[in-house]
Order: C-alpha cells, then structure tokens, then sequence
C-alpha cells in the first residue's frame, strides 16, 4: 500500500528578530524528505523594534510576569503576522500544506529551570489558517530534563543523507545562528535503520555564540542590523588586550544549551564601530574553535581524524571574516558553506520545524540524550486543531 505523503509548512523567526522563514516539505515517514518552496518575510520596522525593545527588558523569569500584557500584545501581533505568511505561502505554492510547524519568537531560554519561552499563539494560527499546528517544540524536551536545544539535529541527519554516502561519514554540521551549534553525525548511521540506531548516531550541543554579540554590536552602534558579509569586522582592527582579557574571563556552562542573554558585549564597550566589530567577532570565532575541538574530542569513536567535513548553516556562514577565522584556525576541518552542495542555507531551520511537526504529528521523537541531553528520547510539540 502506498504511504500517505504527510506536507508541512515551517515558519521560523531566529535571534536576528528580522522576518520569519517559510518553508513547505514533505515527507512519507519523518525520516526522507523533499522540500519545495522557500520564502523570507521581513517584518516591518514597527514590529522588528518591538521585538528586539521586548527582548531587551527580559532577563530573568521576574521580567515575564512583569511584562506580561506586553508579551500578550507582541505575541498576537506576530501570530497575525505569521497568519499572513501562511496565506501567502499557499497561494505561491502548488502544494496544499497540511501541517504547520511554528517555531515562533524566542524571548527567554533557562534549560535549568525547565523555561524556554517562544512566543506565538499555535491555537490563534489553526484557527485564523484552519491547519494542524505545531508549536511549542521545547516542552516535552524540557519536561525529560532536556536543555530544549539543540533541536534540529535529527533534521541535520536526514539533509545529510542527501549529500552524503554512508562511507563518507562522519559528518559535522555547525550551525551559526544567534547561537553556535554543532551536530555530530557518525560513521555507522543508515537513514533507513530504526530510531535506537539515530538515537546512538547524532551527537549535538550548543557550542558558544554565533552571531547574537556581533549583531548586538552593530545594533546599538550603528543604523544597521548586522555586519552584512563581516565588511565592518574586516575594517577594523582587533584590539588584543581587550580580547585576551574577555577570553581568560569567560567562563560558561556547556552542559546547559545557550541563550543569547548568556552573553554581553559590554567588554568592548568605548571601541568604535570598526575595532569593536572585529574584536567581538574574533572573540566569538575563538570560542567556537576551542568548543567545537572539544566537542569533536569527546563525541567522535575513532581514534583520529585527520579531515571532516563540516557543512556550515545559519547567516553566520555569510560571514566572510568569522568564517576567515574559522577556517585558519581549524585547519582538520574541511568547511562547505550548506549552499555549496545544492541547499539553499538560509531556509535550513524553516525546513527543520516543518520536518520536525510532521515527526511530532506522527510521534517520533524530535530530541535525544546525545542532543539535548533528555532523560529519553522525546516527541516534540503542543499539537493543536483549532477550526
């Protein structure tokens, strides 16, 4: 009999607080898939500025009480924004999405008191879309006393099988979002084998900053959103007594997963635009090399490996001077911009939540203990029919 054929749309808004990813995919099992159209909506400037104004007064759980009728406000106004999207999306597309993974906009991420707070109301979205919603993917992860992310890893292992034989593995694929993460694929995954063997297969774990300081630098010091190609960076020079200094002070716990309030750009403070844009983003490139070095030590089985190939996703890989840095000091590492081998990489994590809702909906875990560190492995997702 012929496997029913499961189309989902994936809407994702990252750190940059910029626009919302749409993605559609589909997918007969939750482990193959194919995509098809990919879209990016910019927000316009009202809403981008209350978001990032938002997410600035939150930095602990006392804020969400006290600015609850803010979030309440924000949260609604992004869902209509989201609904749009969706409309949009089905228009352009020839495929009829069934399902709808909403990621939603991160505010506050505390792994170690069980928070992870995403706005966006999934019941409103199936109601205003008369569509199946997913949402709220951190939940269940969070209650097996997962740190909530990683969470695309599992994604990471199917788009990999793509572009890669069984012999050509191991795989890494770091993803520089607002957030640096790294997922570990090993040499002995076969896509088709059972959920034990992908459970004992993928490795992950968030490894540092990615872009949330550079872009916080260039934010609250000039009228742009980020160092578009690191142009800015390369102009400047590095100021190596502030660099060193930041980097003997650094100190944070790599066994939580990361949220952007995790990290200032206060040590750069009193620099110009230039010199602090490139200090910030050296800073940010040395802590992911030592991370991913002792990411790689602790999870690969072999006893050397002398060249991986790394497939690099997120905006952070249109960063030319990070990725500079990046590849002069990892020079085992071979890196591939994701885009270099057929994948369009600014739609890799839309393309993820729709993935993992059609997991969610079929209950197939979205996370695991070597990714997120959960107790077991978790089905993912608030699954909402609101119409």
């Amino acid at each position: 009999m012929k496997k029913k054929i499961y189309t989902a749309l994936g809407l994702m808004s990252g750190t940059s607080m910029d626009g919302v990813d749409a993605s559609i995919i589909q997918s007969s099992d939750g482990n193959l898939y194919e995509s098809s159209t990919n879209k990016y909506f910019e927000y316009h400037d009202e809403l981008y500025e209350n978001l990032t104004n938002l997410r600035d007064k939150i930095n602990n759980i006392n804020d969400l009480e006290k600015y609850s009728d803010l979030i309440k406000i924000t949260e609604k106004e992004i869902t209509l924004f989201h609904a749009n999207v969706v409309d949009q999306m089905i228009s352009s597309s020839s495929l009829e999405p069934e399902i709808i993974g909403f990621h939603g906009q991160t505010l506050f991420h505390k792994p170690d008191e069980k928070i992870s707070i995403q706005i966006g109301d999934g019941k409103l979205l199936s109601q205003l879309t008369k569509k199946i919603v997913v949402y709220n993917f951190r939940k269940n992860d969070l209650k097996n006393d997962g740190q909530g992310a990683p969470l695309t890893p599992v994604f990471h292992q199917a788009m990999t099988s793509k572009i890669f034989k069984k012999e050509e593995l191991p795989v890494l694929v770091l993803n520089i979002g607002g957030i640096s993460n790294a997922t570990y694929i090993a040499p002995n995954l076969k896509n088709k084998e059972s959920e034990l063997k992908k459970e004992n297969s993928i490795f992950a774990a968030d490894i540092g900053p990615g872009n949330c300081l550079i872009d916080e630098w260039i934010r609250k010091n000039s009228k742009y959103k980020y160092d578009k190609n690191g142009l800015i960076a390369s102009s400047g020079n590095v100021n190596e007594l502030i660099l060193n200094q930041s980097l003997d002070n650094f100190c944070i716990n790599y066994e939580n997963s990361l949220d952007i309030k995790d990290f200032d750009v206060s040590f750069v403070r009193g620099l110009s635009l230039e010199d602090g844009a490139a200090t910030v983003t050296n800073f940010t490139a040395k802590i992911i090399t030592d991370k991913l070095i002792k990411f790689l030590n602790k999870n690969n089985n072999e006893s050397v490996i002398s060249k991986i190939n790394c497939l690099v996703c997120g905006g952070g890989r249109k960063n030319r001077y990070l990725m500079k840095i990046l590849n002069q000091n990892l020079d085992n590492i071979i890196f591939f911009s994701i885009d270099e081998l057929g994948i369009d990489g600014d739609f890799v994590e839309s393309q993820a939540f729709a993935y993992l809702a059609i997991r969610s909906f079929l209950k197939l875990p979205i996370s695991f203990p070597k990714t997120t560190g959960c107790i077991k492995p978790s089905c993912g997702g608030v699954i909402v029919k609101n119409f």
